[in-house]
């Protein structure tokens, strides 16, 4: 049975180092040295606190990586073999290998059905991770409710006397496509915590100081929800440009305040009077034209109650709408995104005080609110700043070998027993 056991090992080891070059392979050699050394294992394995230290995983999703990791021995060792295995399905595997990984590391009881429980701790987790802070009262309350919302666009069966049996593997996956930052931060477990590790990244929210915190729509929770559908230059700043309680609910005030910004792609945000909040990010500036434009970076997308993004489908093209002083029917004054005219995805009219948002082919999405004939109470948008050619450069040389992307955090390195390894 052992030699059973060791020549499987072996073969996946084999077919697992196909994955990466010499070079790679190298230095994953060289970390898990680093990491056997501060384990106090005569370099034979990495211990778990030292697996969950470098890697920042905390709690139950700490508890079940390592388990993965290795194999579920129960042993509390992470071989060499174990580390290359683990990185070539989980970060090398096609696209069903990878989600298998993650939906197997969320099922806690390995029974093929992740529970509604389950996977509101490992989102507790995975929102304390990203903001690592010692919550405040307010902050733990904003943190539930986005819980709330995530769990709110999931699907999880039923069973034949109606209670809740739990998520399916395919509904997990289909739940990852409305959750892009969970989904991004569920394939980066492998990566030590850094400000570029996706699925971590939350813009800086700019505005003025005269604008209440409190009367914001865009927390810090919505933007990382919103953020994991954009490239990481579009994850640095968001500057609120308009906010219709502090500049007026106006058409023409909106327009005048999102013109000629230097900043090309927005995000629109609705609260509405049934207390719904949605909106749509547009990646082309609010400009009048006659008919639909844009592109299909645009996507459509729900923060409360519940949190789900939604990206073209290509079934057309009626990405982005923005028409002003029309006087024909057919041409219906306001802004908007997808569907068709006088049945958009999402539209608020020119008087800023009534719209729609109906099911809508273009981005596969639903009503975003209560009903589908909307009244806004409040509508924000935020600028993005486009990141500097500097910061790409800082970005694009994070991607180097396991060793050089994190050798600015010396703190980090210092701690797993790895600063002496890096290079100055």
């Amino acid at each position: 049975m052992g030699n059973s056991n060791s020549s499987s090992v072996d073969h996946r080891f084999i077919s697992a180092s196909r994955a990466f070059t010499q070079k790679k392979l190298d230095d994953l050699k060289s970390l898990f040295v680093s990491l056997a050394s501060n384990s106090q294992s005569n370099d034979q394995y990495v211990s778990y606190p030292v697996f969950q230290e470098y890697f920042g995983l905390s709690g139950s999703l700490g508890e079940r990586m390592f388990d993965m990791v290795t194999q579920r021995r129960k042993d509390d060792k992470m071989t060499y073999e174990d580390l290359v295995i683990a990185k070539a399905t989980y970060e090398k595997g096609t696209d069903d290998e990878i989600a298998e990984f993650i939906y197997q590391t969320l099922d806690v009881n390995g029974n093929g059905v992740l529970s509604r429980s389950d996977l509101e701790s490992f989102l507790v987790v995975i929102l304390k991770s990203v903001f690592s802070t010692e919550s405040s009262d307010a902050e733990s309350s904003d943190y539930k409710k986005m819980v709330d919302a995530l769990l709110n666009a999931a699907t999880f069966s039923k069973s034949d006397d109606g209670s809740e049996k739990g998520m399916s593997f395919e509904d997990f996956r289909s739940w990852c496509s409305l959750v892009p930052t969970i989904r991004k931060f569920l394939g980066s477990l492998l990566m030590p915590p850094s400000t570029v590790r996706p699925g971590y990244q939350v813009p800086h929210l700019l505005y003025e100081d005269s604008v209440s915190s409190d009367r914001l729509l865009l927390k810090k929770e919505y933007a990382w929800h919103i953020g994991g559908a954009l490239p990481h230059h579009e994850l640095v700043e968001w500057k609120l440009l308009y906010h219709s309680s502090v500049h007026g609910q106006s058409f023409n005030t909106f327009l005048g305040h999102t013109s000629n910004t230097g900043m090309s792609a927005s995000v629109l945000i609705i609260k509405d009077t049934e207390g719904y909040v949605y909106g749509g990010y547009a990646s082309q500036p609010w400009e009048r034209y006659s008919d639909f434009y844009g592109d299909m970076k645009s996507f459509l997308f729900q923060l409360n109650p519940k949190a789900a993004i939604y990206r073209p489908t290509g079934a057309n093209t009626n990405i982005q709408w923005c028409a002003t002083n029309f006087t024909s029917e057919n041409i219906p004054n306001g802004i908007g995104f997808g569907g068709k005219i006088n049945h958009f995805g999402l539209f608020i009219s020119a008087s800023f005080d009534q719209g729609q948002t109906f099911e809508c082919t273009t981005f596969g999405s639903p009503s975003l609110s209560k009903t589908s004939r909307i009244q806004p109470e409040v509508i924000e948008c935020w600028g993005i700043v486009q990141a500097s050619n500097e910061q790409d450069t800082k970005h694009n040389a994070m991607k180097g070998t396991v060793l050089e992307r994190f050798k600015e955090d010396r703190n980090m390195l210092k701690l797993v027993g790895m600063a002496g390894n890096s290079n100055d």
